[in-house]
C-alpha cells in the first residue's frame, strides 16, 4: 500500500502564484517515488481559475480535494486550514490509510491543533508541520495579529510530531525558542528551477517589455517581490537614490491601492529620480526569468522568512546579487553575493559598478553553483521523499 500524505496549507494545485503554491507543484511534478500518494488540499476559487470545480480531481497523479472557504476576512486562512484538514482526516479515514502524514504549511492553526492532533493519533496518522518564516515580525499586521501567530506557532510547534523547516536560521530559531518542548526538526530547503529563459532579445514580447517599460539589457538593477516594510524598500531606494549610479531601478511589484507606496514617496521623493521605475508585475513565466537573466545586478532587501524564492530565482538567473546582510541570506548565498547594511547599500552600488566582467562572472559562476549544488528541484523532491518513506 501507497503511502498517503496530505498537504494542507497552500492555495492548491495547479499553482497560480506563492511559495508554498510553487511548492506543492514542484513536489508532484518532480516526484519519483512510486510509494507515496499525494493528496492536495485546494481552495475552490483557486481550481476554479483554472476551470476545475469537481470536488476531488487528478494533477500530475494527485488526489486533489476542493474547499469551500468563505469571505471572512482575516480569519479567512485559519478557517481553510482547519476544514481543510479535517476534511483530510475523513479521506484518511475513509481510505483505511495506515500512518498516513498530514502535513500543514505554516503555524496558523495553533490554537485548534490539540483537539486536531487527537483525531490524527486515533488513526495512527502524524503530525508534520512547515514554521514557515518570522510571520509574527512581519510588519503588515497589528500588534494583536502578530501576538496570535507567536501564541500559534508556539502551539503548532508543542503538537507536531516533525518540524520540516526550510532554513537552517530558523530550525535553530525553533530550537531554542521552543526547546521546552524538546521539538523534533529536520531541515530541507526550498527550490528553485536551475534552466534558461527559452526567450531571446528579439522576441515580440521581450522586446514590447523593454521598450514599453524604458529599459535596455544590462544597464539595471532589480528587485522582485511584495512591496511590503519588511523587504525594505525604503533602504533600497533612498540608498539607490544617493548611489552615482547611471543605470535605471526596475521594481517589479504591485503597488495599486497601497499606501506604503504613497508614504515612501512623500518621504524620499523617489518619484523625482528618473531611475527609478515601478514596472507592475510579471505574470508571464519565461519573460520574467529573461529579465532577471539580463539585470546588471539584483537587490534582495527580505529581513523575514527562511529560504525566500526570489532569492533562489535571483542567484539562479542574475549575475550580480547584493543582499541584505542577514542570517538567513548570508545562509543560502553564502559567498555568492555581496552584503550590504541598510544605510551602506549605495556603497555597495559604487563598488559593483567598477568590477571587471571577469569579476562579475566569478560572482555568477559561485552563485550559481550554490543553487545547483542545494537548491535544486531535484534535489529537495529527493529529500522530501526520503523524509516520508522513511515514515512509513
Amino acid at each position: 500500500m501507497k503511502k498517503s500524505v496530505y498537504i494542507i496549507g497552500s492555495k492548491g494545485i495547479p499553482a497560480k502564484y506563492g511559495g508554498f503554491e510553487t511548492f506543492v507543484e514542484k513536489l508532484i511534478e518532480y516526484q519519483v517515488s512510486k510509494e507515496i500518494q499525494y493528496y492536495v488540499a485546494c481552495m475552490r476559487e483557486n481550481s476554479a481559475k483554472s476551470g476545475i470545480t469537481a470536488d476531488t480531481f487528478e494533477h500530475n497523479g494527485a488526489t486533489c480535494f476542493n474547499v469551500d472557504v468563505p469571505n471572512i476576512g482575516p480569519a479567512r486562512a485559519i478557517y481553510y486550514d482547519i476544514v481543510a484538514l479535517r476534511q483530510a482526516i475523513k479521506i484518511a479515514k475513509e481510505n483505511g490509510d495506515k500512518e498516513p502524514i498530514f502535513y500543514v504549511l505554516a503555524c496558523r492553526i495553533g490554537p485548534f491543533i490539540g483537539a486536531i492532533k487527537k483525531e490524527i493519533k486515533k488513526i495512527g496518522g502524524q503530525l508534520f508541520v512547515n514554521p514557515d518564516g518570522h510571520e509574527w515580525l512581519r510588519g503588515k499586521w497589528s500588534l494583536p495579529v502578530r501576538k496570535y501567530w507567536k501564541f500559534s506557532e508556539k502551539l503548532m510547534v508543542k503538537h507536531a510530531d516533525l518540524l520540516v523547516c526550510d532554513s537552517e536560521n530558523i530550525e535553530a530559531y525553533i530550537q531554542k525558542d521552543y526547546r521546552q518542548y524538546a521539538p523534533r526538526t529536520t531541515y530541507i530547503a526550498y527550490g528553485t528551477e536551475l534552466s534558461k529563459s527559452i526567450l531571446t532579445t528579439g522576441d515580440e514580447r521581450v522586446r514590447q517589455w523593454f521598450e514599453s517599460k524604458g529599459l535596455t539589457e544590462d544597464n539595471y538593477y532589480l528587485v522582485v517581490g511584495r512591496f511590503v516594510p519588511e523587504n525594505n524598500y525604503e533602504s533600497m531606494l533612498r540608498e539607490f537614490m544617493k548611489s552615482d549610479s547611471n543605470k535605471d531601478f526596475a521594481l517589479i511589484t504591485n503597488v495599486e491601492e497601497n499606501s506604503f507606496y504613497e508614504r515612501l514617496k512623500q518621504e524620499t521623493g523617489f518619484d523625482k529620480d528618473s531611475r527609478i521605475k515601478f514596472v507592475g508585475t510579471v505574470y508571464d513565466q519565461e519573460l520574467l526569468k529573461y529579465i532577471r537573466e539580463h539585470a546588471f545586478a539584483y537587490f534582495h532587501g527580505h529581513e523575514v522568512g527562511g529560504t525566500n524564492p526570489s532569492l533562489l530565482e535571483a542567484l539562479a538567473s542574475t549575475k550580480l546579487n547584493l543582499l541584505l546582510d542577514v542570517g538567513f541570506n548570508r545562509e543560502v548565498a553564502r559567498d555568492g553575493a555581496f552584503y550590504w547594511k541598510k544605510n551602506e547599500l549605495h556603497e555597495v552600488i559604487n563598488k559593483v559598478e567598477g568590477l571587471t566582467q571577469q569579476d562579475i562572472a566569478e560572482k555568477d559562476k559561485i552563485s550559481t553553483e550554490q543553487v545547483t549544488t542545494r537548491f535544486s528541484w531535484e534535489l529537495i523532491v529527493e529529500a522530501y521523499e526520503q523524509l516520508f518513506e522513511e515514515k512509513s
